[in-house]
C-alpha cells in the first residue's frame, strides 16, 4: 500500500488552514467528542472494572488519587494521536512505516491484534455475564447473540457513525447506571476527598500498577489519530475544527472513580472480596437488593460490550494497516478481519468460559515488546515540526509527554519482572 498524498482524491494538504479558535456550536463541539468517547468507550472494559472494584473494594478510598494520575496521562497521548491524525494525511502506521520501516509497522500492527486478540475473550465473557446473571440464563447464548450483533454492525453502510454513536449510547448508560449505583451506596464524601492524596497502602502496588496498564493505554490513544482521519474522510469541512479529547477521558475517569467509590463504600467495611466485574454486582444484591446488583449489571454490560466492538476495531484495522489493506473502516478486508477478532474472543470465551491464563501471560508478554515503541513513536512523531507544522508539541506538552514515556516504561519493567522473574 503507497501511502497517501495530498494530491489524494477527497485529501486536503496538511496544514491547509488553522485550528478553529471561534465559539463552537453545541452540534459541532458534540460532533468533536466522537472519537475520545469512542476511546473511552474500547479502553473502559470489563478488565478495568474488575481491578477498580478490586481497588475499593481491598483499599478504599485511598488510591482515587491513581486515577487522576493515569487519566492525565491518557489525556496528553490521546491528544497527541488527535493532533497527529489532523496533521497528516496518511495513517499513523504509514507514517511509522516511513521513518523506521516497513518491518517495523508490520510487527507494531500484528503487535496490536495480537494483544486485542488475546483479550478479546474478557469482553466477550463481560457481555455474557452482564445479561445471563441479570437474567439467569446461560451466558453462552448472550456471547453468540452479542458477537453476531456486534459483526453485524461492522457491515452497516457508515461503520463509524453507527460506532460513534453507539459507544456515545453505551457510555451514557454506564454513567446513569454507575451513579445511580453510587446514590444506593451513600459513601462518606468527606473520606472520598481523602482519597485524592496520594498514597500506597501496603500491598497495594500490584493493584496500582495493573490498574495504571489498563486505564493509561497507549494503543488506545494510538488509536485516537485514526478515529480522527476517519472523521475527517467522513466530513472533510471538520479538519480545521479542535478535537475534545479531555471530555472523553474525563468520562473515562469518572466512570473508573465511581465504581472504585461504590466498593470502597458498601465492600471495603464488610471485608468482602471481587475476583471480578460481576462479583460486585452479585455482593450489591444482598445489602440494597435486586435493583443496585441490576443497575451495576447493565453498566458491565456497557462497558462489555463497547469493549467487545471497540477492541476488536483497533485490532483489525491495524493489521489491515500494516498487510497494506489500509486502515478505514468502509474497506471490506478491516471488517473482515475485525470480524475475525471478535469471532476468535467469542469462541474462546465459549470454549473456556474466560480469558485463559496463558493468553493473559502472552497478550502481557506481545504488550511489553509492542506498548513501549508505540509510546515512542507518538511522542517523535508529535515533536517532529517537518511533520505536525502548527500541531507538533508545545514546550509543556513535550515534558508531560517525556514523563508519561518514563511511566510507560517503569510499567513495562514492571511486567518483565511478573512474568519472568516471580
Amino acid at each position: 500500500m503507497h501511502p497517501k498524498t495530498a494530491d489524494s482524491p477527497n485529501e486536503l494538504p496538511a496544514q491547509s488552514g488553522q485550528v478553529r479558535t471561534s465559539p463552537r456550536t453545541l452540534k459541532s463541539w458534540l460532533s468533536s467528542l466522537g472519537p475520545s468517547i469512542i476511546t473511552a468507550a474500547l479502553v473502559f472494559g470489563p478488565s478495568k472494572m474488575t481491578i477498580t472494584s478490586k481497588l475499593g473494594a481491598e483499599y478504599g478510598y485511598s488510591l482515587l488519587w491513581i486515577i487522576v494520575m493515569a487519566i492525565f496521562f491518557m489525556i496528553v497521548f490521546t491528544a497527541m494521536a488527535a493532533r497527529i491524525g489532523l496533521a497528516t494525511n496518511q495513517s499513523l502506521l504509514a507514517t511509522i512505516r516511513q521513518k523506521w520501516g516497513h518491518p517495523v509497522a508490520i510487527a507494531v500492527g500484528v503487535g496490536v491484534f495480537l494483544v486485542a486478540t488475546s483479550f478479546q475473550a474478557g469482553n466477550s465473557v463481560g457481555v455474557g455475564i452482564s445479561i445471563a446473571e441479570a437474567t439467569h440464563t446461560p451466558m453462552k447464548v448472550w456471547i453468540i447473540l452479542f458477537t453476531v450483533l456486534g459483526i453485524g454492525l461492522l457491515f452497516l453502510k457508515t461503520f463509524y457513525k453507527v460506532l460513534e454513536k453507539l459507544m456515545i449510547l453505551l457510555v451514557g448508560v454506564m454513567l446513569v447506571a454507575f451513579i445511580a449505583t453510587l446514590a444506593f451506596s451513600s459513601p462518606d464524601y468527606t473520606e472520598v476527598a481523602t482519597g485524592f492524596v496520594p498514597s500506597l497502602p501496603p500491598g497495594s502496588l500490584g493493584l496500582v500498577i495493573a490498574f495504571t496498564a489498563s486505564c493509561f493505554s497507549i494503543v488506545g490513544a494510538f488509536y485516537q489519530s485514526y478515529l480522527v482521519q476517519e472523521r475527517v474522510r467522513i466530513n472533510p469541512k471538520v479538519r480545521n475544527e479542535k478535537v475534545d479529547t479531555v471530555t472523553g477521558m474525563t468520562l473515562m475517569g469518572l466512570m473508573s472513580a465511581t465504581v472504585l467509590v461504590c466498593a470502597a463504600a458498601v465492600l471495603h467495611p464488610k471485608g468482602i472480596k471481587v475476583t471480578s466485574a460481576s462479583d460486585m454486582g452479585k455482593a450489591l444484591e444482598p445489602i440494597f437488593g435486586p435493583y443496585a446488583s441490576s443497575l451495576f449489571l447493565i453498566g458491565l454490560f456497557g462497558a462489555s460490550f463497547s469493549s467487545l466492538v471497540g477492541n476488536a476495531t483497533v485490532g483489525g484495522t491495524l493489521l489491515g494497516d500494516a498487510l497494506g489493506y489500509g486502515s478505514q473502516l468502509g474497506s471490506k478486508m478491516v471488517k473482515y478481519l475485525i470480524a475475525l477478532v471478535m469471532v476468535i474472543g467469542a469462541t474462546i470465551a465459549i470454549v473456556f468460559g474466560k480469558l485463559p491464563l496463558d493468553l493473559i501471560i502472552f497478550a502481557q508478554s506481545i504488550t511489553i515488546l509492542v506498548v513501549p515503541f508505540i509510546g515512542v513513536a507518538l511522542y517523535t512523531i508529535a515533536n517532529d515540526a517537518r511533520i505536525m507544522g502548527q500541531y507538533a508539541n508545545s514546550v509543556a506538552v513535550k515534558i508531560a509527554g517525556a514523563l508519561g514515556l518514563l511511566l510507560i516504561f517503569a510499567l513495562a519493567l514492571s511486567n518483565v519482572n511478573q512474568l519472568f522473574f516471580k
